[in-house]
């Protein structure tokens, strides 16, 4: 077998590019490197970022990534060289010119725990390893030889899967009221005997029991908003009654989070409440979209030759992964981030059901589809961990209505208004055309994959029901007026075909008249116009459509009354697996009704009269210049409206919280972004303040000689800065093409003083990959965007400053313009600005001993908005170089001094007081 320490192997960052042969490392040029990588196949970590570095993105070897991904399925790891030794137990390498021999050495570690008799991941090893081997997986020769034939067959891994058992609906909660004490010796026994006295934390577990008393009226939940400062303990605080409610009224709590993170996090929490991890994954159950988790059907059809190339191997690792997955979420669960970008433009979104294409029980996986089963199991959780989205969408569509939520708690709650801006708006787009076109027509012409149409997913009610199988025909016929593959190219040209497509061209042809006085037109970006004043080539386009879709409507109209028919009479074939896959078809049919008509009434207002909830405009969407969609879109002025009719009204207590409730305004701005104005009783409040000690801990420096625009300068400062602070900076942009500038110009400076920089739209990984290098590596620095502002949790010495390239200001669309206009015109904006600022802030002190500094590159920031930053934190306006030399001293005085090349341990391993 070959000795995989006699493979060459190859490293390359911002700092030089290293090349091992045998036993000698040299430094080697791009050139070299490339034409070694071609020849022969070397060891990589991460190939596509490395390809990045080298200039070469089709660069290809043995990833060991990869190797990771088929060895240890669902286990976590930081994808760098120092998250890869700590999890082999090998020595880290002191400087980057040790790589190298590292990857050696951890190619031999991976390779031999194959051979191992304790590899806890060896069921089904040796199957997914032979057809790895015949898909030619650069792995195959090492690993395949290396894994003993079984004495049995192993088994197939849709046959190793359990399956969900179908339960009675459980009786609804019972009306309970807790006790105040009760509440205060259940956080006393999350938190522990030994920890500190924390009566902020007291004080809110107390209040939040209001969201868990009786409800007295109706449409009128009890409704407790919860402003908290960062340290204050607000998980545990609101989990403590939480979990006490559930289990007295024998009810389920829905726990609401806006990022993927905090999820995370609420996960791991779950261990204080129940300790024994089976009990845990019982009581306490994640929820998601259904298009974040593994899609079974799509998953044997990419195995058995649906996927081709890169993609079948990428298939492969998914299902060794799946056979590991603790609920089978692609997207924030424990299927590696960076697994998928290894794949480049092969990715795992064929493999999830984003089209809503599910069979459900017409599915031969059904009983062990990992969707199906956490919906059961959310059932009868005491805890179901979901996002904005999910709660809001399961709501209005009128989904699992015998698990509504009737206790809800809102964390993050600032981002409440948001998630109801993003769930209860209208887009009649030609990307959202044709997924309405592909979902009821299924493949056309060429096209290959497992997608099925409506006449093929209900071909036995067809058969069965004439006038249902010629709603299906007629529905089929009027869906040929949508947009078709290549519709876009067509509009461009001045060639539309169909009512749908020329209504696209009409919306492009005002945009451009319009957005081009604008000066927009060169900027390469995207295009908007207010829906106002349409001309009458673009209401006559706007009536043939609203005819074009009409005709649709009708015919699923018919057939989901059809669906309702068959569900009643109960003809002998619909057992109970059929009558759930056409109770699933009546769901996917109102969403698609929903849909046109929403479609229906937005093209009634072109050339109608304006509608003063909402705001109308008009898009052609473009990436540095590209197009890539046209439409009209629709949001309330209000989002907060639909939300408390379909979410707030009919549950019986809500608790929404978040340490920047009131958004850098009043109680009345908190109470108009929640929704809770709308309630005829409004809402209670409570108020507790951040425990840390800013004024000693954190500073806010304004830097005052950065002009507006100067990409050198602003570069320049962001170099010397994190230099200042030795790694471990945050940096924030409003514009991803500065950020990309600002990269381009400062990686490899930074690289040579030992400090890795890592950005988002730069770097080939996920957003939640490169936070866990940027924690795990105290001298790392990354850069992002407003994704970042408040979706990083990086408590300890990791994360010690934050840099804004300047004041982020609302970027002037159509929609705020019109909320400017109703919310009080510059006030509005303040208050945006302001929760802006506090939430950037927030990233900075997340636990007592935390300590950093807080720059903004910008000499325009108004002084009327820096109520933003907690009481008496100092905030001075400097020169660049005094902010230097402030930062350097914070710095020193945070740690002491450094470390050498970050590859050292992270002191930052505790828990966030924010989480204790």
């Amino acid at each position: 077998m070959i000795d995989p320490a006699a493979l060459p192997a190859l490293h390359a960052s911002h700092g030089g590019i290293w090349l091992r042969e045998g036993s000698v490392t040299q430094a080697v040029a791009k050139g070299s490197a490339i034409g070694r990588a071609a020849e022969t196949p070397v060891l990589l970590l991460n190939a596509p970022l490395t390809g990045q570095r080298l200039g070469y993105p089709e660069l290809n070897g043995l990833d060991l990534l990869e190797l990771w991904a088929f060895v240890h399925p669902a286990r976590f790891l930081v994808p760098t060289a120092k998250g890869l030794a700590e999890a082999l137990g090998l020595e880290r390498p002191a400087n980057e010119a040790d790589i190298p021999a590292l990857l050696q050495s951890a190619a031999s570690a991976l390779l031999a725990t194959l051979e191992a008799p304790d590899w806890a991941e060896r069921e089904g090893g040796w199957t997914a390893a032979q057809s790895l081997h015949r898909l030619r997986w650069p792995w195959g020769p090492l690993v395949a030889p290396r894994i003993p034939r079984p004495a049995e067959a192993e088994r197939w891994l849709f046959s190793r899967l359990p399956e969900w058992e179908e339960a009675p609906p459980r009786p609804a909660a019972r009306s309970i009221a807790l006790e105040e004490d009760a509440v205060l010796s259940r956080l006393s026994s999350l938190t522990g005997a030994a920890a500190e006295p924390r009566p902020g934390q007291r004080a809110y577990a107390a209040a939040a029991v209001e969201a868990f008393r009786p409800r007295a009226h109706r449409d009128q939940p009890n409704m407790l908003l919860a402003e908290a400062g960062t340290g204050i303990g607000k998980t545990l605080g609101y989990l403590a009654p939480a979990s006490l409610w559930a289990s007295q009224a024998q009810g389920t709590v829905w726990i609401s989070t806006y990022t993927k993170a905090l999820q995370r996090q609420l996960d791991r929490e779950s261990l204080r409440l129940f300790p024994d991890p089976a009990t845990a994954a019982r009581r306490v159950v994640v929820r998601k979209g259904r298009e974040n988790y593994l899609c079974l059907l799509n998953l044997e059809d990419a195995l058995q030759g649906g996927f081709a190339g890169r993609a079948a191997i990428l298939a492969q690792l998914v299902a060794r992964w799946a056979a590991y997955s603790k609920d089978g979420d692609m997207v924030g669960g424990d299927l590696p981030g960076w697994l998928p970008t290894l794949f480049r433009r092969n990715g795992s979104t064929a493999l999830t059901d984003r089209r809503g294409e599910c069979i459900y029980a017409g599915c031969p996986h059904y009983r062990k589809c990992f969707i199906e089963r956490s919906a059961r199991a959310s059932a009868e959780a005491d805890i179901v961990i979901a996002n904005h989205a999910l709660v809001m969408i399961n709501a209005a569509r009128g989904r699992e209505t015998g698990q509504r939520p009737q206790r809800i708690v809102f964390d993050e709650g600032h981002h409440l208004f948001d998630a109801a801006d993003a769930t209860f708006s209208v887009a009649l787009s030609g990307q959202e055309a044709i997924e309405l076109r592909r979902w009821i027509m299924g493949p056309e012409g060429s096209s290959r994959g497992r997608r099925r149409g409506l006449a093929a997913r209900l071909s036995d009610l067809a058969s069965y029901d004439e006038e249902g199988g010629e709603a299906i025909r007629a529905a089929t016929d009027a869906a040929r007026a949508l947009p078709a593959d290549e519709w876009l190219k067509r509009v461009v040209a001045g060639e539309p075909f169909g009512p749908v497509e020329q209504l696209l061209a009409a919306v492009r042809g005002t945009v451009f008249a319009r957005a081009a006085d604008a000066g927009e037109a060169d900027a390469g970006y995207g295009l908007e116009t207010e829906l106002a004043e349409p001309d009458g080539a673009l209401v006559e386009a706007a009536q043939d459509a609203a005819l074009a879709l009409d005709a649709l409507l009708r015919p699923l109209a018919r057939l989901a009354r059809r669906l309702e028919a068959v569900v009643e009479d109960a003809p002998d074939w619909l057992d109970g697996a059929a009558r759930a896959r056409i109770e699933g078809a009546i769901a996917s049919l109102n969403w698609r009704r929903d849909l046109i008509t929403a479609w229906l009434a937005l093209l009634a207002r072109i050339g109608g009269p304006a509608d003063p909830d909402f705001v109308d405009w008009l898009t052609v969407d473009r990436v540095e210049g590209r197009e890539y969609d046209i439409g009209v879109h629709r949001h309330w002025l209000d989002p907060t409206r639909p939300l408390a009719e379909t979410v707030l009204k009919p549950a019986h207590g809500v608790l929404v919280t978040s340490a920047t409730l009131k958004g850098g305004g009043d109680w009345d701005n908190a109470e108009s972004r929640s929704g809770a104005v709308h309630l005829a009783r409004g809402a209670h409040r409570f108020e507790a303040p951040s425990p840390f000690d800013y004024p000693s801990r954190a500073e806010v420096l304004i830097v005052t000689d950065i002009k507006r625009g100067d990409i050198a300068a602003l570069s320049g400062a962001y170099a010397r800065l994190i230099e200042a602070s030795g790694g471990g900076t945050l940096g924030l942009f409003t514009a991803i093409r500065r950020l990309r500038a600002v990269h381009a110009r400062i990686a490899d400076r930074l690289a040579r003083a030992g400090l890795p920089l890592y950005a988002q739209h730069v770097d080939p990984m996920d957003t939640g990959t490169l936070i866990d290098i940027f924690r795990d590596d105290p001298r790392a620095s990354l850069l992002g965007t407003d994704a970042l502002r408040d979706g990083v949790d990086v408590p300890g010495h990791s994360l010690r400053l934050v840099v804004m390239e300047g004041v982020p200001w609302s970027k002037p669309t159509v929609l705020h313009a019109a909320r400017r206009l109703a919310g009080g015109g510059a006030a509005y904006d303040d208050r945006l600005i302001r929760a802006r600022l506090a939430q950037a802030f927030g990233r900075l002190i997340r636990r007592a001993e935390d300590r950093g500094s807080f720059v903004i590159l910008s000499a325009a920031m108004p002084s009327r908005l820096l109520s933003a930053f907690p009481p008496g934190t100092p905030v001075r306006r400097l020169t660049l170089d005094e902010a230097i030399i402030a930062v350097s001293a914070h710095s020193r005085a945070g740690i002491g001094g450094g470390a050498a090349l970050g590859l050292q341990d992270n002191e930052s391993g505790t828990h966030d007081l924010e989480q204790r």
